[in-house]
C-alpha cells in the first residue's frame, strides 16, 4: 500500500509538471503571435425563422397540410424574389463601466456605412447601465454617424437602457423597450474612499504634488478640503447639464427638468414620460421587420493570442467584481 501510494503520489506530480511545462511552451508561443483581423459575421436572420417555422410545422401538421402549405410558399418566394426588399441590419451592444465594447460597434458601423444606399435601417439592441461619461459618449457619437447618414435609426433596449446607456439609446429615430425594461437615471454619481485618517494613524504620510490649483481635487489618500469637495461637486453638476442637454437635444418632447433627477422608470411608464416610443420586445420588432425586408444580423470577433485572452479574461473578471462591488455600495443604482 505503501508503494502504491508512493507511486501515485509521483505520478500525479509529473502529470503537473508535464502541464505546466505544456502551459509556459504554449504562453511563450502565443506571446509572439499577433492578433488576426477581425472577422465581421454575418447571419441572415429570415432563414432563421423560417427554419423554425418549418421545424414546427413539420411537427404538427398534416402531410396534406403540409404539401398545401409548401405549395403557397413556392408562389410567395417567387413573388418575394420579384421585390426589392428593404435591407436592415441589426448589431448588438452590451455595455460595461468603461463600454468596452465601443471599438467593436465602431469598427461595425464603419462597415455598414461603406455600403452606401444598401442600408435602410440599423438596428441596434442596446443593454447597459451606464458607466464612464467619456467612453459612452464616444459610444453615443458612433451611433450618431449613422443618424448622419440619412439612416434611420432604431434601439431596442430588452432589459436596461440606464444613465450612460439611455445617452446611447437617445441618439436613436425610435427607442423600443420590453415592459419591464430599465429606461433614464439620467443623473452623474461618483464616489471614493479616504484613507487619510488611517494613514495619519499608522503616522505614514502621503503628498500629491501638482501645478494647477484644480489638476486634482478629491484624492484617496490626501486629506480633502471643503474648497475641493465644493469644485468636486461642480464638476459633477457640469456632467449632468451637459447630459441634460445632450438628451433634450434628441428628444426635445421629454420634460427634462422633470427626468433628469436619476430616477427609473419600467417600460410602460417610460412611454408616458417620452423617454421611448413604443413598448415591444426586440425579437417582436424584428419578427415584424422580417416580413417585409431582409434582416441581417452583424457581429465582429478579434481573435487575440493565447496570452492576451488570458489577460483579458483576468481582467474581465477582476472588473466585474468591481463593477459588482461598486453597485452593492450604489444600492443598485447606475452610473452615468
Amino acid at each position: 500500500m505503501e508503494f502504491l501510494s508512493d507511486y501515485g503520489l509521483f505520478l500525479a506530480k509529473a502529470i503537473t509538471f508535464v502541464i505546466v511545462v505544456a502551459m509556459i511552451i504554449g504562453l511563450v508561443a502565443s506571446a509572439g503571435q499577433k492578433a488576426k483581423p477581425e472577422k465581421l459575421k454575418v447571419k441572415y436572420l429570415n432563414d432563421k425563422l423560417k427554419q423554425s417555422k418549418e421545424n414546427l410545422q413539420a411537427l404538427v401538421l398534416s402531410k396534406a397540410e403540409l404539401k398545401a402549405l409548401k405549395k403557397e410558399q413556392k408562389k410567395s418566394e417567387k413573388s418575394d424574389t420579384e421585390e426589392n426588399k428593404p435591407k436592415v441590419y441589426v448589431l448588438n451592444f452590451n455595455g460595461d463601466i468603461k463600454a468596452s465594447q465601443s471599438e467593436q460597434l465602431k469598427d461595425e458601423i464603419t462597415a455598414l456605412l461603406s455600403m452606401g444606399d444598401h442600408v435602410d435601417e440599423v438596428v441596434v439592441n442596446v443593454e447597459s447601465g451606464g458607466g464612464m461619461v467619456h467612453q459612452y459618449g464616444y459610444a453615443a457619437s458612433q451611433l450618431d454617424r449613422i443618424k448622419a447618414q440619412g439612416i434611420p435609426l432604431t434601439i431596442c433596449v430588452d432589459k436596461v437602457a440606464a444613465s450612460g446607456g439611455y445617452m446611447m439609446a437617445v441618439v436613436a429615430d425610435k427607442i423600443i423597450a420590453a415592459p419591464f425594461a430599465v429606461i433614464g437615471s439620467i443623473g452623474v454619481i461618483a464616489q471614493l474612499p479616504n484613507f487619510n485618517r488611517l494613514l495619519k494613524k499608522n503616522d505614514i504620510d502621503f503628498e500629491v504634488h501638482t501645478a494647477g490649483e484644480y489638476k486634482r481635487t478629491l484624492t484617496v489618500f490626501g486629506e480633502n478640503t471643503d474648497k475641493a469637495r465644493d469644485k468636486f461637486r461642480e464638476d459633477l453638476k457640469d456632467v449632468h447639464v451637459l447630459f441634460k442637454g445632450f438628451i433634450h437635444q434628441h428628444r426635445p418632447s421629454v420634460d427634462i427638468e422633470r427626468v433628469a433627477n436619476g430616477d427609473v422608470w419600467y417600460g410602460q411608464d417610460a412611454l408616458k414620460q417620452n423617454l421611448v416610443d413604443l413598448v415591444c420586445t426586440s425579437d417582436d420588432y424584428l419578427l415584424s421587420r422580417c416580413k417585409e425586408a431582409d434582416v441581417y444580423m452583424l457581429s465582429s470577433e478579434q481573435k487575440k493570442p493565447l496570452l492576451k485572452r488570458l489577460g483579458a479574461s483576468s481582467q474581465s473578471a477582476l472588473n466585474n467584481a468591481i463593477e459588482h462591488g461598486l453597485n452593492k455600495l450604489a444600492f443598485h443604482k447606475w452610473y452615468m
